[in-house]
């Protein structure tokens, strides 16, 4: 039984709840140029629009459909029944894996459900949409609190954490992620130079590249259902990746 587990998660776990992924094959984000809504600058220059740019994506996530897939319950799963420590680090701003059950998280990318004041970093749960009364209350005044989301030329969250699980990992799963993006590109590398063993999970057949020991093609939500079991069976990943 693997006692240290990492598992990276991407846009592909959440599409399987409905969730759309934000880029399309154009390089835009629904329509919107990644530079206006996914920067600090874009945000400098139009707050409002930045704004309402995320406050539909909250709004997605809040519509009663949008629930935690067979993936996310897996995971959660899994962190109960291991016998050994296990984190998920993902890539999305969303709570499904939360609302799974899952406990131990890293959100790189932030948190869709928390704002975080501008001056003193601090995050709050978020009651209301973005807009200017959606104040901090730790300044006098209060600031007006950012989405809580990584943008492009920001640093990732949790990166010391992260690095150091890796470290210590003896399995990393990835799950629905391109990883070409780094610092998550790097991660398959990092767990594999400590001796862990690497499975992916992907819509999409393996990269001639590709970094992974093993490759389970398939949607999340019906492939991580079989592997959680297997591995809890104490299968090999041989066996189990064919």
């Amino acid at each position: 039984m693997y006692q240290q587990i990492v598992v990276l998660t991407g846009a592909g776990i959440s599409a399987g709840s409905g969730l759309s992924t934000f880029r399309d094959e154009n390089g835009l984000w629904e329509d919107h140029h990644i530079e206006d809504v996914a920067t600090p600058e874009g945000y400098q220059r139009d707050p409002n629009q930045v704004e309402r740019f995320y406050n539909a994506r909250r709004q997605q996530f809040l519509m009663s459909e949008i629930v935690p897939n067979e993936g996310h319950i897996a995971l959660a799963y899994l962190e109960q029944a291991s016998a050994g420590e296990l984190l998920i680090v993902t890539q999305n701003i969303d709570d499904l894996h939360e609302r799974a059950g899952s406990k131990k998280l890293v959100h790189m990318h932030g948190e869709l459900a928390k704002g975080r004041c501008p001056g003193s970093g601090q995050t709050f749960t978020l009651n209301a949409p973005f807009g200017v009364d959606n104040t901090c209350t730790c300044c006098i005044p209060g600031q007006r609190l950012r989405p809580h989301v990584v943008w492009f030329g920001e640093i990732p969250l949790g990166l010391s954490r992260i690095q150091q699980a890796l470290a210590r990992c003896d399995l990393f799963i990835a799950v629905g992620t391109s990883g070409t993006v780094y610092p998550a590109a790097g991660f398959v590398e990092l767990a594999k130079h400590h001796g862990a063993q690497t499975v992916e999970v992907n819509l999409l057949p393996p990269s001639a590249n590709s970094q992974f020991q093993y490759h389970l093609q398939g949607k999340a939500s019906d492939v991580l259902p079989q592997l959680i079991e297997g591995i809890l069976q104490g299968k090999p990943l041989s066996e189990l990746s064919r």
